[in-house]
């Protein structure tokens, strides 16, 4: 049985999560369970993990279903490229970048401060980009410095 104190299901309102497509449940269930310390609140079909104050639901892709015609959901594929990843905002990044990377999670550097923030970016075992994040300046009312390329506004 699911443990319904910590099921992503509002009395109101609403309530976000993240659903992602996974390869393995095992694997993705173990790291952000055992690798980031989230609570399995079920171990699969879905799969879900409470990781803070978010759920991250797991399902393997599959074909269209009636309520999504014409849509195939599918594993996702890793690259030099991403449109959408997940971020983790975290009080004390480098005792994170520790103990996770002492749990296994392999970053793509260590923290780097960038003024603002300081941030570095792992993946999870389907490859998904994860940022993990702690606020410096921005607490001072700093912003990131606009490039040439972003938009007006």
């Amino acid at each position: 049985m699911p443990d319904f104190a910590d099921f992503p299901a509002p009395a109101e309102g609403i309530l976000a999560t993240l659903f992602i497509t996974v390869r393995e449940f095992a694997r993705s269930r173990d790291f952000y369970s055992r690798v980031l310390g989230g609570t399995v609140v079920i171990d699969e079909n879905p799969c879900i993990v409470k990781l803070a104050n978010t759920w991250i639901i797991m399902n393997p892709g599959g074909p269209p279903t009636p309520d999504k015609p014409g849509i195939t959901v599918t594993d996702y594929e890793p690259g030099d490229t991403t449109s959408i990843f997940m971020n983790l905002r975290v009080a004390d990044i480098q005792q994170c970048y520790e103990t996770w990377s002492a749990r296994g999670a392999e970053f793509l550097t260590p923290p780097i401060d960038r003024g603002i923030e300081i941030r570095c970016y792992m993946r999870d075992p389907d490859g998904y980009l994860i940022e993990v994040g702690q606020s410096t300046g921005l607490l001072r009312g700093e912003h990131a410095e606009k490039r040439p390329e972003d938009l007006p506004g």
